[in-house]
């Protein structure tokens, strides 16, 4: 089974299949933007958080 939310960069909409878990990352179909999802009753979409090395620093 799988729900239809809105991407909150595009507002194209974006299928999730479930069962979703949190913090899962799915891709958005019409701007392959990164999203996270941050809460699971009802699910909610965020753009993804940009993976940083920090090299040691």
């Amino acid at each position: 089974m799988t729900t239809v939310h809105i991407c909150p960069k595009c507002e194209d909409q974006v299928q999730i299949s479930q069962p979703a878990r949190l913090n899962e990352i799915v891709e958005c179909a019409g701007c392959h933007c990164e999203l996270e999802i941050v809460a699971l009753n009802p699910p909610v979409l965020a753009l993804a958080p940009e993976v940083e090395e920090d090299w040691g620093e």
